[in-house]
């Protein structure tokens, strides 16, 4: 079993920008300290680097654009991100969606940078196909379950198993994350006794009213509490 991880994703709620994101993302960072657990934020673009210069926790963009810099109004590029030394992508959730060619090529370009790339699936096959692409993490999120009270480890554990045993198939070296409706230990707790090794979280913890709680809460469904 790889490393714990949490991925908290902060989407463009109101409660995770601004002023906002820096308070969650200062509390991860503690969190993570008081745990051992690692614990990874993907703020909004406008608060990126903002957030990477205060705190020493992972930061990952939401998503890049797979072109060269150049005249590409609106766009982000892996060369930008990689000059504010951003740590990761996220590439093709569901709220971002790609095709395939782009999601292997930004997986070769992320590596090449030295930079982290979890890539989004949706079921187990999409989950088989982009593990052979070799990005450092695959998320397993069942889109109808995305933002929703239950979670994908309790309403179908079996894409959580099924998609850690193809996986295991496909490359070893990927690590699968449980997406979807997590919002407590007993979801992670159930997601890790079915392989996952991390969680990729949004507003389970941003729109929490008690972040650390949250947070604290997430972590201890690792360790068995």
């Amino acid at each position: 079993m790889n490393k714990p991880i949490i991925v908290v994703n902060f989407k463009a709620y109101g409660e995770s920008t601004g002023k906002n994101s820096l308070n969650i993302a200062k509390t991860a960072e503690k969190v993570s300290n008081e745990t051992g657990i690692e614990i990874a934020v993907a703020p909004s673009f406008v608060d990126l680097v903002k957030i990477k210069e205060s705190v020493s926790i992972p930061v990952y963009a939401q998503h890049v654009d797979n072109i060269l810099p150049g005249s590409h109004t609106g766009s982000i590029t892996l060369e930008n991100l990689k000059d504010w030394n951003i740590d990761g992508i996220i590439i093709n959730h569901s709220e971002k969606q790609l095709k395939v060619s782009d999601i292997d090529e930004l997986i070769k370009r992320s590596r090449g940078m030295g930079m982290k790339s979890i890539a989004c699936t949706n079921n187990v096959s999409v989950t088989r196909a982009v593990a052979s692409l070799g990005p450092d993490y695959v998320a397993i999120e069942p889109p109808e379950l995305i933002g929703g009270d239950i979670s994908v480890s309790v309403a179908r554990p079996e894409v959580i198993s099924d998609s850690v045993k193809v996986v295991k198939e496909v490359n070893i070296n990927v690590t699968v994350l449980c997406g979807a409706g997590v919002k407590n230990k007993n979801d992670v707790k159930k997601a890790y006794q079915l392989g996952s090794s991390g969680i990729l979280v949004a507003s389970g913890v941003v729109k929490s009213k008690d972040i650390k709680s949250s947070l604290m809460d997430l972590a201890s469904g690792f360790k068995g509490d």
